[in-house]
């Protein structure tokens, strides 16, 4: 077998990285009884994206890990996306990665070796960008391709970020442009190629620069963006926080296209998921159907959604941009006390 290949028609999922659906499992997770351990940092009582340690004084061990079936047919980029995916779950964390061990899935009676190497090469050359090193990993058979990482990285007991602690007048900070579900919809129907590309592009770029440049500066609340959309991940942050927030979907920054592409209807089956989900979400009449579409688009490997203090918010985007991140804009804001209520105008 050639590698002249549709990696994304062997994805159940459609070639969408979608979590199962927000809080989902959640109610089975809160059935367990987990031990108490002063030393856990961050664990499952929020939805973080990470677990956080504290080994001693000076050092936290954050644990993560993320995996899914193809969103798109080349396979080491597909490599790449899945490890910057994973990797991200640290950064949003505040930490630095420093390991990671493979989880791969794959039919390897059906599909060639050559299309897993280049899978693997794909996580491991992001995971050699991001500073980390490759342990190992377990592989197993299975008729739906699947690639991720398991990650661990440190971050000072002091400096740890959760998604719980953002406070009523913050400002919100995105990282990167949304739209990717939407785009990897529009390539399975060979549609919209420019903003395809520019999916691709920002789906491997690491939040590295970003995860950098918010250490010189107080960052109350962070966390990425991934398959709960933009308004999932806000809607974990703001209930977790006990604030409520507001967006200006005029000031969402978005890849080329996205918009032409969900008014064409190719929305992934997640954002209807999410939106079905987020009862606590209101829309001004004046937002159109295809800008709550993207609110709501599984991303795979988005940006980070940061909750800064208002005196620090122009001063972090201005570093955001010099840095390279030039997506980075202020979206919103946090209004008030409450229990997750979002508003997008």
């Amino acid at each position: 077998m050639t590698m002249d290949v549709k990696l994304t028609q062997y994805a159940a999922n459609g070639g969408c990285a979608c979590k199962i659906g927000p809080n989902a499992l959640s109610g089975v997770l809160h059935q367990l009884k987990l031990p108490r351990d002063p030393r856990l940092l961050v664990g499952i009582d929020t939805s973080d994206d990470a677990g956080v340690y504290k080994l001693n004084e000076t050092t936290a061990l954050i644990q993560t890990l993320d995996f899914f079936s193809p969103v798109v047919d080349d396979p080491y980029l597909f490599g790449q996306i899945a490890a910057a995916n994973s990797l991200s779950d640290v950064y949003a964390m505040g930490g630095k990665p420093l390991t990671a061990m493979n989880i791969v899935a794959f039919p390897l009676t059906i599909l060639d070796g050559s299309i897993l190497l280049e899978i693997l090469k794909g996580g491991l050359d992001k995971v050699t960008e991001a500073g980390a090193i490759i342990v190992g990993g377990h592989s197993i058979y299975d008729k739906e391709p699947k690639y991720g990482l398991s990650v661990t990285g440190t971050v000072h007991p002091d400096a740890v970020l959760t998604n719980a602690a953002a406070v009523p007048g913050d400002v919100l900070i995105l990282s990167k442009s949304l739209g990717t579900g939407i785009l990897a919809t529009a390539a399975r129907a060979e549609l919209f190629s420019t903003g395809v590309e520019a999916a691709k592009q920002s789906m491997i770029t690491l939040n590295k620069k970003a995860a950098e440049c918010m250490k010189h500066f107080r960052i109350h609340a962070c966390t990425d963006v991934t398959g709960f959309g933009l308004l999932g991940h806000l809607y974990e942050m703001a209930s977790g926080s006990g604030v409520q927030a507001e967006i200006n979907s005029l000031a969402l920054p978005l890849l080329p296209e996205a918009l032409e592409a969900a008014a064409m209807g190719l929305v992934p089956a997640g954002a209807y998921s999410n939106r079905d989900y987020l009862k606590s979400v209101r829309f001004s009449s004046s937002v159109p159907e295809n800008m709550q579409d993207l609110c709501f688009d599984p991303q795979t490997s988005g940006g980070l959604l940061m909750s800064v203090p208002e005196n620090q918010a122009a001063q972090l985007l201005a570093a955001l941009h010099a840095a390279g991140v030039e997506a980075a804009a202020i979206i919103g804001k946090m209004t008030a006390e409450g229990k997750g209520e979002i508003y997008v105008y």
